[in-house]
């Protein structure tokens, strides 16, 4: 996996830094916000710097859940998801690929929750991280 490239702590993100940093793929951190707000008005946002990872994530939360962490890379960014063990069947039933099923099943547990990562790289991972969203607002 690629190492996360915004680590310096005294950096706040920018939306100019990001875009200079994923370049091209920049179209799918646009399209991503955009569907989150037109579908989902009471979402929230925040970059936070993280010392455990020493570095910089972008989270995205409806009230106190979080549907999302993202993770500027060279080239792109990584989103992830954090499961919990009762998302199982809702997610193993989906229209996801099996690719994204067999990451889920395989995923290291941390405590009772499992992480799906996407790297952005074409509209069918955008696709797929649509359908994550709309899979983790469904669970309680």
């Amino acid at each position: 996996m690629e190492p996360i490239v915004l680590t310096d702590p005294n950096v706040q993100p920018t939306e100019e830094l990001i875009f200079s940093i994923i370049g091209e793929n920049s179209v799918y951190w646009t399209q991503i916000i955009d569907y989150l707000y037109s579908h989902h008005s009471d979402i929230s946002e925040q970059w936070r710097f993280y010392n455990d990872g020493k570095s910089w994530l972008y989270r995205t939360l409806r009230k106190k859940k979080t549907i999302y962490w993202i993770g500027v890379i060279k080239d792109t960014f990584r989103i992830s998801f954090w499961f919990g063990d009762k998302a199982e069947p809702v997610l193993l039933a989906s229209d996801l690929p099996e690719r994204i099923k067999e990451e889920f099943r395989n995923a290291k547990r941390y405590a009772h929750s499992r992480a799906i990562s996407i790297e952005m790289h074409s509209s069918e991972d955008y696709e797929n991280v649509i359908k994550l969203i709309e899979l983790n607002l469904k669970l309680k």
